[in-house]
C-alpha cells in the first residue's frame, strides 16, 4: 500500500511540473513565421518560402524552471483566403506569437487587424489579458531594406504589455531569447491563476501616446497631423496643437519618438496658422 501511495505523489509531483499549452503564430504572409518555428524547433532555416496552407502543426518540450511544458504550437497561415481555416484555432490559445517583417511597412500596420481579427473569431467572452503576447520583428538581418525602426515596434509592443524581440530565423538571432521569455512568461501566467503577469518594468508612457506617436508619423499632411479638417479655424488648431503638446510635451512623454513628433506638431501648427488669414 506505501509503495502504491508513494507512485501516486510521485505521479502528482510530475503533474504538477508538466504542463500543456497552446500557442499560435500570427502575421501577414511571408514574414517568417514557420521559419521562425523551424528554426527554434528543428534549428535550422528553410530558406525556400513554401506557403503555409492552413495551418501547421508541431509539438515541442521546452523546460522551465523545474517544469516541463508541453507546447502544442499552431502555425497560422497568413493570406487571407484562410480564415474559414484559421478562425477556428483562436480559442484556449495561451501564447500568440505576432511577427512583422522589418522590410515590409503593411506587415506592421497588419499587426492590429490581426489582434482584431483574434477578438472577433474568441467572441465578447474572451480575456485577451489571459494570453501572453510576443511580438517579432522579423528579417533584421536584412538592414538595408528595414523600414520599420526598433523604436517604433518596440513602441508598438511595449504600449499594450507585449514582449518585443528583433529576429531573424535566417542567422538565428533572438530566436533562442524570445522562446525562452516567452514559455516562461505563459508558465508564470499559469501559476498565477491565467493572469498576465504584469510586466516588471513600467514602460513610463500610455498607449494613448504610443498611438499618438505613430499616427504622427504615419501623417498626410498638416492637418492630418493635428486631427483637423482642412479649412479648420485658427482657434480648432491652436486647441489641436495644445492637446498633442500636453500629451508629448519631451518634459513629460518618454515614449520613443516623443521629441520628433513633438516637433512635428509644432512645425505643423506654424505651417497652418500661416495660410489662415
Amino acid at each position: 500500500l506505501c509503495v502504491i501511495m508513494d507512485t501516486n505523489v510521485q505521479k502528482r509531483r510530475e503533474n504538477k511540473k508538466s504542463l500543456r499549452v497552446k500557442v499560435i503564430s500570427l502575421g501577414n504572409a511571408e514574414v517568417g513565421k514557420s521559419c521562425i518555428i523551424k528554426r527554434y524547433c528543428e534549428k535550422r532555416f528553410v530558406p525556400k518560402y513554401l506557403a503555409t496552407i492552413g495551418i501547421d502543426y508541431g509539438v515541442t518540450k521546452v523546460q522551465v524552471r523545474d517544469r516541463e511544458i508541453k507546447v502544442n504550437i499552431f502555425d497560422m497561415a497568413g493570406h487571407p483566403f484562410f480564415y474559414e481555416v484559421r478562425n477556428e484555432f483562436y480559442k484556449d490559445s495561451q501564447g500568440v506569437v505576432l511577427v512583422y517583417d522589418v522590410g515590409l511597412r503593411e506587415s506592421f500596420d497588419a499587426l492590429d487587424n490581426w489582434l482584431g481579427e483574434m477578438k472577433q473569431e474568441m467572441g465578447s467572452q474572451a480575456n485577451m489579458e489571459s494570453i501572453v503576447f510576443v511580438v517579432c520583428a522579423n528579417k533584421v538581418d536584412l538592414t538595408k531594406r528595414r523600414v520599420v525602426d526598433e523604436g517604433e515596434g518596440r513602441l508598438w509592443a511595449e504600449s499594450r504589455g507585449f514582449h518585443y524581440f528583433e529576429t531573424s530565423a535566417q542567422s538565428g538571432e533572438g530566436i533562442g531569447e524570445m522562446f525562452q521569455a516567452f514559455f516562461s512568461s505563459i508558465t508564470d501566467m499559469c501559476e498565477n491563476g491565467g493572469k498576465r503577469p504584469v510586466a516588471e518594468v513600467s514602460v513610463g508612457f500610455t498607449k494613448e501616446q504610443a498611438d499618438t506617436i505613430r499616427r504622427i508619423r504615419n501623417s498626410k499632411d498638416s492637418w492630418d497631423m493635428l486631427g483637423v479638417k482642412p479649412g479648420a479655424t485658427r482657434e480648432e488648431v491652436n486647441k489641436a496643437y495644445r492637446k498633442l503638446a500636453v500629451l508629448l510635451h519631451p518634459d513629460k512623454c518618454v515614449a520613443p519618438g516623443s521629441e520628433d513628433a513633438f516637433k512635428a506638431v509644432v512645425n505643423a501648427r506654424t505651417s497652418l496658422l500661416k495660410n489662415i488669414k
